[in-house]
C-alpha cells in the first residue's frame, strides 16, 4: 500500500490526537505552536493539588514533573509557553495539550515536527527553514470561532462580539430571561463544573419562588 503524506496545522489537543491515529495509515507531519504537554493522570493530579496549593506551585510542580517524564522537547521541535500550563488555562483559556502517545511517536519518528508554514500552493507547501514538501491531504486543527452571536438575540449582555463572556469569573454564567451559558468560562472541566453548579442552585431557587 503506497504511504500516505498528511500533514496537520496548528496541532493542540486535537490535532495530536488526529496525528497520532493516522499514524496507522499514512505519514503524518505537524506545524505545532508553542505548547505545554503534560500525562493525562497529572490533569487528574493537578485538579486535586489546587484545592490545597496556589496555581504557580501547582504549575511548578506540573512543568518539572513534564520534563522528567518526556526530556527535552525542543530537539524534536516542541517547544513550551513561559507562562504555566494551567495559569494559561485560567487566564487566556488555552489548555495544555494531554498526552496520548503522540510524543512518544514523535520520539520515534512516526510523526514529524515541522516550522511554520510560509506558503501553500495547491498540495505542496513551503515551511519558515524553505523547506518545500508535497501533501496528500492538509488538515487545519487550528480552533474554531463562536457563532452563537449570529443566532443569539439579546447576547450583548451576557456575550461579546466574540462569541465569548462578557462579564468575569464568577458573575459569567447567568443572562437575561433565564438565559445560562456553560462551558465558556474557559476554566477546563472545573470550571464546567462550577458553572453547572451555579446554575443548578439558581434554577432551584427560582423554583421555589414559584412553588411559595
Amino acid at each position: 500500500m503506497e504511504e500516505i503524506f498528511v500533514l496537520v496545522v496548528g496541532a493542540g489537543p486535537a490535532g495530536l490526537g488526529i496525528a497520532a491515529c493516522l499514524t496507522k495509515k499514512s505519514i503524518p507531519y505537524i506545524v505545532l505552536e508553542k505548547v505545554h504537554v503534560v500525562a493525562r493522570e497529572m490533569i487528574f493530579v493537578e485538579m486535586h493539588l489546587l484545592k490545597y496549593f496556589s496555581l504557580s506551585i501547582v504549575d511548578a510542580l506540573v512543568t518539572l514533573s513534564s520534563n522528567l517524564k518526556y526530556g527535552n522537547l525542543s530537539k524534536y521541535g516542541i517547544y513550551r509557553l513561559n507562562e504555566g500550563p494551567f495559569l494559561l488555562k485560567a487566564t487566556k483559556g488555552r489548555i495544555p495539550v494531554i498526552d496520548v502517545g503522540t510524543i512518544g511517536k514523535i520520539q520515534y519518528g512516526e510523526i514529524k515536527v515541522l516550522p511554520g508554514i510560509e506558503k501553500i500552493n495547491k498540495s505542496k507547501v513551503i515551511f519558515e527553514d524553505k523547506v518545500e514538501l508535497s501533501f496528500d491531504a492538509i488538515i487545519f486543527a487550528t480552533g474554531f470561532k463562536s457563532t452563537a452571536c449570529e443566532w443569539l438575540k439579546d447576547y450583548d449582555f451576557i456575550l461579546k462580539n466574540d462569541g465569548f463572556l462578557k462579564n468575569c469569573f464568577p458573575n459569567h454564567w447567568k443572562g437575561k430571561n433565564k438565559l445560562y451559558c456553560v462551558g465558556l468560562s474557559r476554566m477546563g472541566l472545573q470550571g464546567v463544573s462550577k458553572d453547572a453548579i451555579a446554575i443548578a442552585n439558581d434554577i432551584e431557587t427560582v423554583l421555589r419562588t414559584m412553588l411559595r
